[in-house]
């Protein structure tokens, strides 16, 4: 396990070295983030101001209400095109960056674009998916939760590799998942310890970010809080946005060894063949 950790340390230390040459990179779940959340209001404030919020959910469960159920499924899709568009275009500009070559906003957005169909096709999948684990999580509140997230645990892990796929093979979201699946099987599970490395990474990076935040508050002093809780707000986003483009970059470089064989040169090979030996090596 220790080793795993190591690795995937290591696999974000050589992503970080990526995103330091293609800052690119960061711009793309910021704009992912803003849009998200002009989502939201788009379908949170008509809903409030209509009262008709309090119709679809009962106690954070959704009421069985076909009406509930389309503005869900609606809500789940927009999201969902938004988030895959915007990690396709990153994902896009990581593969320009491995070519040797420099990434623009724009190179990666027309990626984005030139796979639409296959944005929309997988959002659809995906917003379906979501649509049942909440039915299934609003059906008991214990046991429909624990089915609901260990469903949601598989599916996420069995189409890990779906974007860099759609992105670069430009299939339909059925062959997406398979191919992920695919892919996701010759790793024998080592894929997910170079996230798991990220993650660990980005905690202690979180935890350090809220320490002005906390002095500010025990100081006592209004302004000294309000300043120390501000700068923690702004490294915790920094922070967020970098974990964003560390992950994509990982995930485009561990794809990229699985399809072509051979790793990108800001990786080291060794490390990454090492997440495609077979589980008795």
């Amino acid at each position: 396990m220790f080793e795993r950790i190591s690795r995937g340390i290591e696999l974000t230390r050589q992503s970080w070295n990526v995103l330091r040459e293609e800052k690119t990179l960061l711009v793309f779940p910021f704009l992912s983030g803003m849009a998200c959340l002009m989502i939201l209001a788009t379908f949170a404030v008509p809903l409030w101001l209509t009262g008709y919020a309090e119709g679809i959910l009962d106690d954070g469960k959704v009421r069985q209400d076909p009406v509930a159920y389309a503005l869900l499924f609606l809500f789940y899709f927009v999201n969902y095109f938004v988030v895959v568009f915007f990690n396709a275009a990153m994902i896009s500009c990581a593969i320009i960056r491995f070519k040797g070559q420099d990434a623009t906003l724009g190179d990666g957005v027309s990626a984005a674009m030139h796979r639409l169909p296959q944005i929309a096709a997988w959002a659809a999948v995906s917003a379906t998916v979501g649509l049942i684990l909440k039915a299934i999580e609003s059906r008991s509140e214990r046991l429909g939760q624990i089915a609901a997230n260990l469903l949601g645990a598989g599916w996420a892990i069995a189409t890990y590799f779906v974007v860099p796929v759609l992105v670069v093979e430009g299939v339909g979201p059925i062959d997406a998942v398979k191919r992920s699946f695919s892919i996701l099987r010759k790793t024998w599970g080592e894929a997910l310890t170079a996230r798991f490395g990220i993650g660990f990474v980005v905690m202690l990076a979180i935890v350090a970010s809220i320490i002005p935040g906390v002095l500010g508050v025990i100081s006592g002093n209004v302004a000294a809080a309000v300043i120390g809780i501000a700068v923690s707000a702004v490294l915790v986003l920094t922070v967020s946005l970098i974990s964003s483009a560390l992950n994509a970059i990982v995930l485009a470089a561990m794809y990229l060894y699985a399809a072509e064989g051979r790793a990108p040169a800001q990786f080291d090979e060794a490390l990454l063949a090492s997440a495609y030996a077979p589980k008795n090596a």
